[in-house]
């Protein structure tokens, strides 16, 4: 090469694990990540607030985790290790697993997502959460959820003991056809992942940001 310059082999790898949790953090903490859930949610609430009273029987389903409910604390306190296993606190500092996370019942609402509930109450939409929690977190989920606000739900489906899915689509897609089943409408469906709002059975879909993990 000219005066003795090397070329750098061209390299293929993805981006560096901690340059993209250092990120997700400044999105978490300098408010870009709120802005955002307040963008989506308030496009959600202009829609229901304009297809509510077009439909007969109008429905909305809602995720729960990091959709109603925030898991930053134990997101932050693992380091971004999604561990699912193990009591609180298992690992250093105050790090825990997800598992007994969950039955703590003690997960902190996203105000966002609480105002637009509220709102699909007061328009009288049916309200449906359906979530990736298992059937043994329901005592722990209803607490968290009804000391948060979240009350007055119609349905809340959780995966059945011993059932395992490859996606979190092919559980909870299902469950939207049955809701259709009964004679509601899905006029919205809201979550923090894409597998949360694939395989249809919803007119509009709200994805909520989150660059802490991903659920396939």
């Amino acid at each position: 090469m000219p005066g003795g310059a090397s070329a750098e082999p061209a390299l293929h790898q993805p981006a560096n694990v901690g340059d993209a949790k250092n990120a997700a953090t400044r999105y978490h903490d300098d408010g870009g990540y709120g802005r955002d859930i307040d963008a989506v949610t308030k496009a959600a609430g202009r829609w229901i607030a304009r297809r509510a009273g077009e439909v007969a029987r109008p429905a909305m389903v809602f995720d729960i985790d990091d959709t109603a409910l925030s898991n930053w604390q134990v997101i932050e306190d693992d380091d971004y290790g999604r561990i699912i296993g193990g009591p609180c606190p298992a690992l250093p500092e105050r790090a825990c697993g997800w598992a007994a996370w969950d039955l703590r019942a003690g997960t902190p609402a996203i105000v966002q997502t609480l105002a637009l509930y509220r709102e699909a109450k007061r328009l009288g939409i049916a309200v449906f959460f359906i979530t990736g929690r298992g059937e043994s977190q329901r005592g722990a989920t209803v607490r968290n959820l009804a000391a948060t606000g979240f009350g007055g739900y119609d349905g809340l489906a959780m995966v059945p003991r011993g059932a395992h899915f490859a996606s979190a689509a092919d559980f909870k897609a299902p469950q939207r056809a049955a809701i259709e089943a009964k004679g509601f409408r899905i006029i919205a469906n809201i979550g923090d992942q894409p597998s949360d709002l694939a395989g249809g059975h919803a007119e509009r879909r709200f994805l909520l940001p989150n660059p802490f993990y991903r659920i396939p």
